[in-house]
């Protein structure tokens, strides 16, 4: 049976949108997404992939945030794990609004860049790709489970530029510095809440909502300190909700010790784009094809 949307969700959505666009977003809720992957650059390529899909009859079209990222339109993620292109890490099953923080930190080769909260290693992994395996990535994970997952993806992707840490992110020596930084932080999850989860009420909290503020802002604090002075980081979540996105991002925006890079909407097609407080950030509305997601891109001064 469906959930319903909590209530105390449904109060904090209508302080930030407009009706409409809280209907819009409610409607997203209920639409089943779509099964969408990016190819794996450091494996394959579109053609390879293109021709296992056709040969399976699978019917697909690309995205437009990608050249690499993939809409399959006729069959889940069970299906698509029993590819041999899936098995052999060509491929990687990733949300298209998950692929988002990568594309727009850009990864530079021979840049050290710092994934904070790296597992299960799809933006990780993505990176590398981005990167052609040639910046040097510390992908941190805290809890040691997650931590097994993210180096199986790794290898399994031939991620061969990754160093895989152990480590809560918040506790990283102030010596380090890095030179691009993804904080793709713990959140609430509130942009990608499953209706068919019975149990949805009694993960998704308002306790949940403050614990990850605190985090995240935390998590925030420490990447601007090891952030070399000149250089990018984006930081992005998997919620809708201004306290954890444009909240966080203003409180470090007080410290006077970073500045908001406008992120270049333009450059994307038919994003289903909400409105934010905060100029040059990105917040996304759950649909078929999308998450919820917000993301920002910071500059250290």
């Amino acid at each position: 049976m469906k959930q319903q949307l909590p209530d105390f969700f449904i109060k904090r959505l209508e302080q930030q949108y407009v009706p409409e666009l809280l209907e819009n977003i409610k409607d997203g809720f209920e639409k089943k997404r779509f099964t969408t992957f990016r190819v794996n650059t450091l494996k394959s390529n579109n053609e390879e992939v293109e021709k296992v899909l056709k040969d399976n009859n699978i019917e697909f079209e690309k995205a437009s945030i990608s050249d690499n990222a993939y809409i399959v339109k006729n069959a889940n993620e069970a299906k698509i794990q029993e590819l041999k292109i899936f098995n052999e890490g060509k491929i990687y099953l990733q949300s298209l609004s998950s692929m988002l923080p990568p594309i727009i930190l850009e990864p530079k080769e021979n840049n050290d860049i710092l994934d904070m909260a790296a597992a299960p290693g799809g933006k990780t992994t993505q990176m590398a790709a981005l990167s052609n395996n040639k910046s040097h990535i510390t992908a941190c994970e805290r809890n040691p489970i997650r931590a097994e997952k993210l180096k199986y993806n790794i290898e399994k992707q031939g991620a061969s530029c990754v160093f895989c840490m152990v480590k809560d992110s918040r506790k990283i020596d102030d010596f380090f510095s890095f030179d691009q930084i993804l904080l793709d932080a713990p959140c609430s999850g509130s942009g990608t809440l499953d209706l068919e989860n019975e149990k949805l009420n009694k993960y998704f909290t308002e306790t949940l909502i403050e614990k990850s503020v605190k985090t995240q802002k935390l998590l925030l604090n420490k990447a601007i300190t090891i952030l070399k002075k000149g250089s990018e980081m984006v930081y992005s979540t998997c919620s809708i909700l201004q306290e954890e996105n444009e909240e966080v991002i203003q409180s470090a925006l007080k410290t006077g010790k970073v500045e908001v890079v406008p992120i270049d909407i333009a450059k994307f097609e038919n994003l289903p784009v909400l409105p934010t407080s905060i100029n040059g950030t990105l917040c996304l509305m759950p649909n078929e094809y999308f998450e919820g997601f917000f993301v920002a891109k910071l500059k250290k001064l």
